[in-house]
């Protein structure tokens, strides 16, 4: 894995499984022997939830990292997967927008907040929330690359076209070397041919932008969070587990070393 490249996981859309492949391909990706970063981004804080961080923990977060009040070695936790930790999240994320809507450097703040990782960590996976207003722009602005999760449903390319011209308009105006590391197509059910051509339609759309490795429909991952685990280790044996692995390998084959701004 390139050393500390940051990847935004986001799509204004809710419910596309962002959180669990932050989640799960962070998982699978320390298991590989990297040092990984979740930053949960999301005001719900689920990342959080996911990976076992019990609210009482979370006294510092990502709103005390983005307003400038903690550093990012402050506001790291461990986790329970060997090198995973996370940057965890409250609700009171929420009220970042508003707090930060006259500070001229308001799109730069986490890309300042983690310009202090000095080295750490191999890759950092911020999860976004589903909207595309300040905390969205901030992880793009700091972000080498973007990675899509697409639910498998009729109004995808719809939402994927505006979420990719706001990438490309962040790529103008604050961060020229944003790219997309890949759309990953989610939730698929082989029994509905609506996957089958929603996959067909993206594929055709974005061609080698689409990840290879699609995240089927699987309860697991759905009971996963519950526990506070990630699917790989709630059942290793599972499908959805074996396709995160499959994405992590597929991530790292492909990953170039992360470009710098001049």
């Amino acid at each position: 894995m390139p050393r500390e490249r940051i990847v935004a996981i986001a799509n204004q859309k809710g419910g596309v499984g962002k959180t669990t492949t932050a989640i799960n391909l962070g998982t699978a990706l320390a298991a590989a022997g990297n040092r990984v970063l979740i930053v949960d981004f999301d005001p719900q804080g689920n990342a959080s939830t996911g990976l076992g961080i019990e609210r009482a923990a979370r006294r510092i977060t990502s709103y005390d990292l983005i307003l400038g009040r903690a550093t990012i070695t402050e506001a790291v936790l461990p986790t329970r997967v060997p090198g995973l930790s996370i940057v965890p999240a409250t609700v009171d994320l929420s009220a970042a927008e508003v707090e930060l809507v006259a500070d001229p450097r308001r799109v730069y703040r986490l890309k300042d907040a983690l310009a202090g990782l000095a080295g750490g960590f191999d890759l950092t996976l911020v999860d976004c929330p589903p909207s595309l207003g300040l905390l969205t722009v901030n992880a793009l602005v700091a972000a080498h690359a973007v990675l899509v999760p697409l639910q498998c449903e009729f109004f995808a390319l719809e939402g994927l076209s505006l979420l990719l011209r706001t990438i490309e308009r962040v790529r103008r105006s604050y961060n020229p070397i944003l790219e997309i590391e890949g759309v990953l197509l989610t939730m698929f059910d082989r029994r509905n041919n609506l996957s089958g051509q929603v996959e067909t339609d993206v594929r055709s759309f974005l061609g080698e932008r689409v990840f290879e490795t699609v995240i089927p429909r699987n309860v697991r991952i759905s009971e996963a969070p519950s526990h506070g685990l990630p699917v790989l280790l709630y059942d290793l044996a599972c499908s959805g587990s074996r396709a995160y692995a499959k994405l992590a390998g597929e991530l790292l084959r492909k990953s170039p070393e992360p470009a710098r701004a001049a």
